[in-house]
């Protein structure tokens, strides 16, 4: 939809929508960048505090994807007032400024609008040396590919509605969708990294393939390596989705190809839709192994090598093996 807009040329946005890229990055001065986002979604979980953080760290994850620091958060707020109790907006604003100040963010305010469904989320403005902010666009070659956090909560918050995923297995996903990506950005910066997007809505394959179309590579992504939420397959096997999953999958059409024989309840998860997913790193070989020490040591919800970067496929930018 944006392709086919033209706005005015400035240098010193170092960033903008053209890759697809997680936030915008625009240069204040020679040494001195804002990185600026916003994200918000509807509820995944009935407990508004939950609601909050999850929210709240998924909006501000897109800045710790560009190497950014978090510092300013604007609340986004739909709330139906007619339905739901001034509280339970309290508490979603009160989850939401627990995982900003564990940011070292801070809330400056926001908007509200009436709604007949609750919606929230966060604009998130940071800071990042104009020279030093990551992409999604660096993948190379010989490059190995890690992912800092399970994929599979998409499939896990639908079948919750229905009661068909145990207590325990609910409460790990959203013990994980709560967690911030600070710790894993903060190891990140002690290594070269070529490439770093989040994976959140369009799943793994999806933001896979903005990858890999961005840095004009193949990425091979090794389906027994994926870090995945206990229960996610399960609930796969037994014939539930999400509303998105058919979306995603279309959108690798044509560019992406399996090896080997999968059942399609297994080949969902790669288009499962991520609510604050992990990051998926592209950096060289010899380091990988140093990123999965340190993300282990923090520790990290996952710290897995789950595939690697080859030269361009003849227009296929994913292998799935």
């Amino acid at each position: 939809m944006l392709a086919g807009l033209h706005q005015a040329d400035d240098p010193n946005l170092l960033m903008g929508y053209k890759t697809n890229d997680d936030a915008g990055v625009y240069r204040l001065s020679d040494d001195l960048a804002i990185v600026v986002t916003a994200d918000f979604i509807t509820p995944p979980v009935n407990d508004p505090y939950q609601f909050g953080q999850i929210a709240a760290a998924n909006a501000i994850s897109d800045v710790y994807a560009m190497g950014g620091t978090p510092k300013v958060c604007l609340n986004l707020v739909s709330f139906p007032s007619k339905i739901l109790p001034p509280d339970d907006l309290n508490r979603i604003v009160a989850g939401a400024l627990d995982k900003i100040t564990e940011a070292g963010a801070v809330l400056a305010g926001g908007h509200s609008v009436e709604d007949s469904e609750p919606k929230f989320g966060l604009a998130v403005v940071g800071t990042v040396h104009p020279e030093r902010f990551w992409t999604n666009a660096g993948a190379k070659p010989g490059d190995v590919l890690v992912l800092t956090k399970p994929i599979g909560s998409g499939v896990l918050f639908n079948a919750n509605l229905k009661g068909w995923v145990p207590p325990a297995a609910m409460a790990e996903c959203i013990r994980v969708v709560s967690a911030l990506n600070k710790l894993a950005a903060e190891a990140l910066h002690q290594f070269e990294v070529h490439a770093v997007t989040d994976v959140t809505g369009f799943g793994l394959a999806g933001h896979a393939l903005e990858v890999a179309k961005a840095s004009s590579a193949t990425l091979e992504i090794e389906m027994a390596a994926l870090p995945i939420m206990d229960q996610a397959l399960e609930m796969y096997r037994k014939g539930m989705n999400t509303g998105v999953n058919a979306f995603n999958e279309r959108l690798t059409e044509g560019l992406a190809q399996f090896e080997g024989q999968w059942p399609e309840w297994k080949r969902q998860i790669l288009f499962d839709p991520q609510t604050s997913g992990g990051l998926l790193v592209a950096l060289p070989a010899e380091q990988a192994e140093h990123l999965l020490a340190a993300l282990q040591a923090i520790p990290t919800p996952a710290a897995h090598i789950i595939g690697r970067a080859l030269p361009l496929q003849c227009s296929r930018y994913l292998i799935f093996k």
